[in-house]
């Protein structure tokens, strides 16, 4: 019996204020129904802060999606907290959340164990900082100590997903690219940029799967909505275990 594939998006919000300078979740939560993915990592997330009217952007989200949120403060002060959250309706399990070596804004990673029917898959969402020589401390970090193949005995089926802030020809997505396939090169289809939205020049967000999964499709959501919900496009692909 063929395995169902799972829709994973990955999408940085942006605190949810757009290319218009409209501050609006509900509007990043219709970008991501019409994708109908079924795992959602999103990047600047805010929680509570005053700047965005002090709600908890990873929760709304999730419920207007009818999800469950999981949401990791790469920064906080205060009550205030921005940063990355995993969202689905499927069960899941384990869940690490942690800082990254950093040198300017403090970055973070949060991974999830989710179940699909009766596999387990761990997504990994993070947000890379802007120095190339911190993304590839960052990146070195993601895949060596023990955030991939999650927290079971058997290493797990494992995407890491996120804004990467790196290009394909930078150090850092090349590293990723050594041990991890692209999602967007798996198929035939050119791969596409995220950013800026409304008029994407570069490839900044990124899904990598390990060998045991196989990308069906991947692509880079592009309609009226998109392009002024978030100054990112987000990045959609359709996967399966191998």
């Amino acid at each position: 019996m063929a395995e169902k594939s799972i829709r994973l998006l990955t999408y940085n919000v942006h605190s949810c204020i757009g290319s218009d300078r409209k501050l609006d979740p509900g509007r990043i939560a219709s970008v991501i129904a019409e994708a109908q993915a079924d795992i959602v990592a999103l990047q600047e997330v805010d929680v509570l802060r005053r700047r965005t009217g002090g709600i908890d952007q990873a929760h709304m989200i999730a419920s207007l999606l009818e999800m469950q949120a999981h949401f990791h403060p790469a920064l906080s002060v205060a009550e205030e907290q921005y940063g990355d959250a995993i969202i689905t309706a499927l069960p899941t399990g384990a869940v690490k959340a942690g800082p990254l070596p950093s040198i300017g804004e403090q970055r973070g990673a949060i991974s999830v164990e989710i179940l699909v029917g009766d596999r387990k898959l761990l997504v990994v969402n993070t947000h890379l900082g802007l120095r190339g020589r911190e993304r590839m401390r960052q990146m070195t970090t993601l895949l060596n100590a023990g955030w991939l193949r999650g927290t079971a005995d058997e290493p797990l089926p494992t995407i890491l997903c996120g804004d990467f802030n790196a290009i394909p020809s930078s150090a850092t997505y090349r590293l990723a690219a050594r041990s991890l396939k692209d999602a967007q090169r798996a198929g035939n289809a050119r791969p596409r940029a995220t950013f800026p939205a409304r008029y994407p020049l570069m490839r900044l967000d990124h899904v990598f799967v390990t060998d045991d999964l196989i990308v069906k499709q991947a692509t880079v959501l592009e309609n009226r909505l998109a392009r002024v919900a978030s100054d990112h496009l987000p990045l959609l692909a359709e996967i399966a275990f191998a």
